[in-house]
C-alpha cells in the first residue's frame, strides 16, 4: 500500500525531527516534486537541506517558497542565511533587507 503525501511528510518530518536531516530531506524531495506549490512540504524540505549543509539545493527550496509567496519573510531570512554561508553576502544583502522590512526591522 503506497503512502499518502501527508504520511511521507510526516515520515520526513520526524527524520527532521531526529536530527537526520539528509535522510528527511530524502524522503521529502519526491513529494516536493509531486507538490510543487505545497509551502510546508518545500519548507520542511529546505531546512533538511540548510542543517545538512546542501546549500545550493536550500537556496533553490527558498527562492521556489519567495516564488510562490515573495511576501513570506521567513523563506527571504531563510534565503539570505543560506546564501552567508556559501560565503556570498552581497546576494544575500537584498533579501536580508527585505525580512527586516517585512519583520518590523529586525535583521535576524
Amino acid at each position: 500500500m503506497k503512502e499518502t503525501t501527508y504520511e511521507t511528510f510526516s515520515r520526513g518530518k520526524m527524520y527532521f525531527d531526529l536530527g537526520d536531516y539528509i535522510e528527511a530531506a530524502r524522503i521529502l524531495r519526491p513529494i516536493a516534486e509531486d507538490e510543487p506549490g505545497s509551502r510546508s512540504i518545500l519548507e520542511l524540505l529546505g531546512r533538511s537541506y540548510f542543517h545538512s549543509a546542501q546549500l545550493a539545493k536550500a537556496e533553490e527550496t527558498f527562492r521556489r517558497i519567495i516564488e510562490l509567496d515573495p511576501c513570506d519573510s521567513w523563506a527571504h531570512i531563510a534565503l539570505a542565511r543560506s546564501l552567508e554561508r556559501q560565503s556570498r553576502d552581497d546576494e544575500a544583502a537584498p533579501y536580508r533587507r527585505m525580512h527586516a522590512a517585512m519583520s518590523g526591522g529586525s535583521l535576524d
